[in-house]
């Protein structure tokens, strides 16, 4: 793909998940960066055209919430995803349910990025 095309940034702690992510992506023809926790995210999204957000709640020196707050804060209509394996803490479902532009819950399915994908990333 041209690198002018916006790419879904993923930040994923876990290689495993983040490989997941990325091949399911590549999938639906949809390239993607990853990122392995919210400061390497917030140096990416200075550096790609990202056109959407994909991010894990649980991630060591920030957090999912945070990364979504720190995001939406510079820009409100990137499209942000939040991929969690647990139920939201009441916090973090406050933050997150006022500022997510969807949630998938692990394990998620082939349809459930197909749903992410039409719902939220225009190309």
């Amino acid at each position: 793909m041209a690198s002018a095309e916006r790419k879904i940034l993923v930040v994923e702690d876990n290689p495993n998940m983040s490989s997941l992510l990325a091949d399911m992506l590549e999938v639906f023809a949809v390239d993607s960066v990853r990122a392995t926790d919210g400061e390497d995210a917030l140096r990416k999204i200075e550096e790609e055209n990202i056109g959407m957000v994909i991010t894990d709640m649980r991630m060591p020196k920030m957090s999912g919430t945070e990364l979504l707050t720190a995001l939406k804060d510079k820009d409100p209509n990137l499209p942000i995803v939040l991929i969690s394996g647990f139920s939201l803490g009441e916090a973090d479902d406050r933050v997150a349910a006022g500022r997510a532009d969807g949630f998938l819950m692990k394990p998620f399915r082939m349809n459930d990025i197909k749903d992410i994908l039409e719902r939220l990333f225009v190309r």
